[in-house]
């Protein structure tokens, strides 16, 4: 890690994105018009699949070096060098960005392809496909960028980016204001994340290390040690700051209400979104920085328990959606509790793990949802579908795949994923049997609500109108061959990083380098086959459940709907209030403050203003009075004299010569009188 290996090509990696978003955003509108959709895809597509080649030949580079060795760094351009502060543009692969990098253009290449028939209809194909390079380009800075401060460019780079695209139909309403919330919300979340990034860097540089670079900051964490800051150890502040952030970007609570709402964008945007891109960006940061948080015990229970509690508290909402992308949507906030229970429990690995898998079958349940969207005319309600087995083979069983998957059906890449971050949850130092038996409860509940989904919309009757029903059809081969990869995945994913009783942990073996240890062998290996049973009992017993009341119908919904007299399930459907709760307290309180602040201007700043305004007038009246009746008539008096003096003396001057010599006459002769008398 002192010398890490130079190249010059990963640089092309981040900017082939760019470059397709500037070409389609600034010549888009022309081509699409000219040329055809056919050149707006192309110049769209093929940059990502080229970055996913040279995020593979990376990878395959590093895995030909030794374990300690696999660093590679691209120096493009010095950047800030201020002071003590000195941050270049470089970007940074190793094994943990080296995953990231593969699921960001891979899944997010296979969504982009996806998105030229889902699209094709759309008048702003071209400014779609802008966004969404520039969407890809920011997350690939964010996860390749050397320093604190290059990651926050990107950080904000994706926020900007889900508001274009959340709120991509701005025509309506509620699609802006859905965009409005991600970004405000997010907003909160990236103050919290830049103060962790100053604190972090004045402590160091206290230290006379000054940096922001991941690698320096890794080697000078223990530095952070000792370090108080109000009474708190600076690690422990620093890293809370920085969770605030990922709570943000990452959806956990208090800062998840904007994700359901993010079902307004076009549904390739929630695949990207909640699959491979923005959401994970939480969880990769804390395993990035992974030597500062494992400084602040505190700071790791608190991630833990936000991440149990989202877990839970997402699945729960889970149980009553009925808009198809709104389950997925709080399904996706769940595994993110997952992701952010496992770093609590200081399992890095397995919190990556499981972010990596999730991206297979969450984007493939994205995409899926959104061919039956396509086949349903726009249609989200599943109470309005049902029966779609038959009319969509491919999406049914790319669909079914993925279920399974998330669902922890054993052989597929959720169950390896899942019960790695349980078994941590139980036996980690960090870990307790509380955080185990609520992830337990969460695999339960997410086994029941994706089932439950998928017999509502693929089995049954169909619901739909007459109308819908004459054009229902499975979505074109480019759209489900995508559906058929991430099916792949979401199967085959979990076999890298299988339990230590099955085998070796490929996964974690190559993610220690970056992450340390926390990989060796378990315990216990009966304890934790015992473990794995229940959690198979579990989510066998939420399938039976599904089972029972949406395919076979036997038991029905309300019996459990009207348990303590309905209040769980209106609480669940209700979201537990948490929307009216920001509304009240948050938008209304502002709003409130702002109607404050409107009176204290009208009242009081408008009543100063409007009182000096006054006072300056009467003042102005005064000293109009006075200079009209005192200056000017000083003046004016002044003026009068003079010309009435000038008037009387002016009667001397007669003009006649004879009068003159007889004043000239009398003055001498009075002259010599006066001479004489005072002579004598």
């Amino acid at each position: 890690m002192e010398h890490p290996i130079q190249t010059d090509y990963l640089r092309w990696i981040v900017l082939l994105p760019l470059i397709g978003a500037a070409l389609n955003g600034l010549l888009g509108a022309q081509l699409q018009k000219r040329v055809g959709k056919w050149l707006i895809s192309i110049i769209a597509c093929a940059p990502v699949v080229i970055a996913f080649g040279i995020s593979a030949a990376a990878f395959l580079k590093l895995k030909a070096l030794e374990p300690e060795e696999r660093f590679l760094i691209d120096h493009v351009y010095p950047w800030l060098h201020v002071g003590s502060l000195s941050v270049d543009v470089s970007f940074w692969v190793d094994p943990l960005s080296a995953v990231m990098i593969l699921v960001v253009t891979g899944i997010g290449g296979l969504i982009h392809i996806y998105s030229t028939g889902y699209m094709h209809d759309d008048r702003s194909y071209w400014r779609f496909f802008a966004f969404l390079n520039l969407f890809t380009f920011s997350m690939l800075l964010l996860v390749l960028a050397d320093s604190m401060l290059l990651m926050f460019i990107g950080w904000e780079g994706v926020g900007l980016c889900s508001y274009a695209l959340i709120g991509f139909w701005y025509h309506d309403h509620v699609n802006t204001r859905a965009g409005n919330k991600a970004f405000i919300v997010n907003r909160v979340g990236d103050f919290g994340f830049i103060l962790g990034i100053f604190l972090i860097f004045w402590t160091l540089d206290a230290q006379g290390h000054a940096t922001l670079a991941f690698r320096e900051i890794t080697k000078n964490a223990a530095l952070l040690q000792g370090q108080m800051l109000w009474g708190v150890p600076v690690a422990t502040l620093a890293t809370l700051f920085l969770f605030l952030g990922a709570t943000g970007k990452s959806a956990q609570i208090p800062l998840y209400v904007w994700l359901p709402d993010a079902m307004q964008g076009p549904t390739p945007v929630s695949a990207l979104i909640h699959a491979a891109t923005m959401v994970t960006a939480g969880v990769y940061m804390i395993a990035r920085l992974n030597a500062v948080f494992s400084l602040a015990p505190e700071t790791l229970h608190v991630v833990a328990a936000i991440g149990a509690a989202t877990a839970l508290g997402a699945a729960t909402i889970a149980l009553t959606q009925n808009d198809i992308k709104r389950v997925l949507a709080y399904s996706t906030i769940s595994q993110l509790g997952y992701m952010f229970l496992a770093a609590g429990v200081a399992a890095y690995a397995a919190g990556v793990f499981h972010l990596m898998t999730h991206a297979f079958f969450k984007a493939c349940l994205f995409l899926g949802s959104g061919s039956v969207i396509h086949a349903m005319g726009g249609e989200q309600d599943m109470r309005k579908m049902g029966g779609l087995k038959k009319y969509m083979p491919w999406t049914f069983w790319t669909f079914t795949i993925s279920v399974l998957a998330i669902a922890g059906v054993p052989g597929l890449a959720g169950f390896f994923s899942k019960d790695e971050i349980l078994w941590q949850a139980f036996s980690s130092e960090h870990g307790s049997p509380w955080l185990w038996l609520v992830g337990v409860v969460c695999a339960g509940l997410t086994a029941f609500y994706m089932f439950r989904q998928l017999f509502m919309t693929f089995f049954g009757e169909c619901r739909a109108d007459h109308h819908t029903k004459e054009h229902l059809h499975e979505s074109p081969k480019v759209m489900t061959l995508p559906l058929a990869v991430l099916a792949v995945g979401a199967i085959a994913a979990g076999y890298i990083g299988l339990p230590a009783v099955f085998g070796p942990n490929f996964f974690g073996h190559w993610l220690e380098p970056v992450l340390g240890g926390g990989h060796e062998e378990h315990a216990s290996a009966a304890l934790e086959l015992g473990l794995m049973l229940v959690s198979i009992g579990v989510a066998a017993l939420g399938i039976l459940l599904a089972y029972l009341m949406y395919y076979k119908k036997t038991l029905s919904p309300d019996v459990f709907a009207s348990l303590a007299g309905g209040v769980f399930y209106r609480l669940f459907d209700r979201k537990y209030y948490v929307d009216e709760l920001y509304q009240k307290v948050f938008v209304g309180g502002a709003l409130k403050l702002a109607a404050i602040g409107v009176w204290i201007d009208t009242n009081i700043i408008d009543g100063m203003v409007n009182g000096t305004a006054r006072l300056t007038v009467f003042v102005s009246w005064l000293n109009g009075l006075f200079d009209n009746y005192v200056i000017d008539g000083m003046v004016n008096a002044v003026a009068d004299l003079t010309y009435w003096s000038g008037g009387k003396f002016r009667k001397v001057q007669t003009g006649s010569i004879n009068g003159y010599l007889y004043v000239i006459l009398g003055a001498v002769v009075v002259a010599i009188i006066i001479k004489l008398r005072y002579a004598g």
